[in-house]
């Protein structure tokens, strides 16, 4: 992990809630997507900090941006693996680009020093996960059109979702009862004529 040394205080509570929100379910599947997306990729130990080293050079990750996108047009050219820090961090940069270029909001997409030096793994779980997403939307890679490719707790919460996409919230207003009688136009005062 980072060589930052131990953390005190409040930089302890606040890495402690960060490291609550990883998830080692999460971890096995979208170890399983990657895997099955890009073939040929040695499987990680199933531990947080081994999952941290397997994608830590960012070979992995640009390897897996470039499945997504079709045939010739890849999006990460150099997928090459390197021992120096500055190679591993710019090859993650090089795969949060392609996946900002793959439809992913900047807001969610995790910092390079997030996953180099593990301290917010969850974050980058997040982020692969709305990637599986948006590559499910898009029909690209391996899971095309996979109903199923929530987790199992989320699946209740899918159906959930889709109940709520009937129901017009009260924040959105109503127009019941509602007439344009007495609107004017920009600029006229009301009982003025022009």
């Amino acid at each position: 992990m980072a060589n930052g040394g131990p953390a005190y205080g409040l930089s302890w509570e606040v890495q402690q809630r960060i490291d609550k929100q990883y998830d080692p379910e999460l971890e096995q599947i979208l170890t399983q997507w990657i895997l099955a997306q890009c073939g040929g990729i040695q499987l990680p130990e199933p531990t947080k900090q081994k999952f941290q080293e397997w994608l830590k050079d960012g070979t992995v990750l640009c390897k897996f941006i470039n499945s997504l996108y079709p045939k010739g047009q890849a999006s990460v050219a150099n997928t090459d693996p390197s021992n120096k820090a500055f190679k591993q961090m710019e090859q993650i940069s090089q795969f949060l680009w392609a996946a900002e270029q793959y439809g992913i909001a900047p807001t969610d997409i995790f910092q390079t020093v997030d996953l180099w030096e593990g301290k917010n793994m969850a974050c980058v779980q997040r982020t692969l996960m709305n990637l599986r997403g948006l590559a499910v939307t898009k029909q690209d890679g391996l899971f095309v059109g996979d109903p199923n490719w929530f987790p199992k707790k989320s699946q209740e919460n899918r159906y959930k979702l889709k109940e709520g996409q009937n129901v017009i919230g009260l924040q959105m207003g109503t127009n019941q009862g509602a007439s344009q009688a007495g609107m004017t136009g920009c600029g006229q005062l009301v009982g003025s004529q022009s």
